[in-house]
């Protein structure tokens, strides 16, 4: 019985632990240094094309700090609403420009098609939860699974589109098959985009606010 207590004691102190912490506001500045590293990947990419190692390393470190922002944020309880905010804020703009300097280099019609489908439903999809947001209806809109799959496929499918655009810069013998994968990728992104989008309205509209009371957006 005494070992038992001890046993308990010693779980007690155990699991009262005190967390680590970090610095309150960690999460949001690793959002905000998604957005700052924007101009800074555009500036590389430009300056240096088609020699684009710089880039693709800035891109890379960006989708770091995607993933790193949301996991401080929930592992130290740093959810805000500025973070909420301003996170998807953070991946749109760094992924529309890398879209629209990717097609640039490499102006096929299947990269511009796939591109513009992707950029219109963020379009789309923001100006959606706004109007369900300014409805009181946010989570009706919520990111959804198939939001993080479209997301993760378009992130990879841009790091191998200009890894390809790199290698055949030098006339690597691997940067026609990487520009091929990266166009299906970014094909099944925008696929994936549209499937969202649909997904996204048809939760909209059976959470819509009364009609009577709210017009909707102008």
């Amino acid at each position: 019985t005494i070992q038992t207590t001890h046993q308990i004691a010693h779980t007690n102190q155990t699991s009262h632990r005190p967390v680590p912490r970090l610095p309150h506001q960690t999460a949001n500045l690793l959002t905000l240094t998604r957005v700052v590293l924007v101009p800074v990947f555009v500036v590389e990419y430009l300056v240096r094309a088609p020699v684009l190692t710089g880039a693709l390393a800035i891109f890379l470190l960006a989708a770091l700090t995607d993933w790193l922002d949301g996991w401080v944020a929930r592992r130290f309880a740093q959810q805000s609403a500025f973070g909420a905010f301003l996170d998807p804020v953070a991946d749109k703009l760094m992924v529309v420009a890398a879209l629209m300097l990717v097609v640039r280099s490499h102006p096929t019609l299947l990269t511009l098609l796939s591109a513009m489908l992707v950029i219109l439903r963020e379009v789309y999809v923001s100006a959606l939860r706004e109007w369900m947001a300014s409805a009181g209806l946010r989570n009706v809109v919520a990111v959804a699974q198939i939001g993080k799959w479209k997301t993760a496929t378009q992130m990879l499918a841009l790091v191998v589109l200009m890894w390809g655009l790199n290698q055949m810069a030098q006339d690597a013998a691997d940067g026609a098959t990487a520009m091929r994968v990266g166009e299906g990728l970014l094909v099944v992104a925008a696929l994936l985009s549209v499937i969202s989008c649909v997904q996204y309205s048809l939760g909209a509209y059976r959470g819509r606010p009364n009609r009577t009371s709210d017009p909707g957006p102008a």
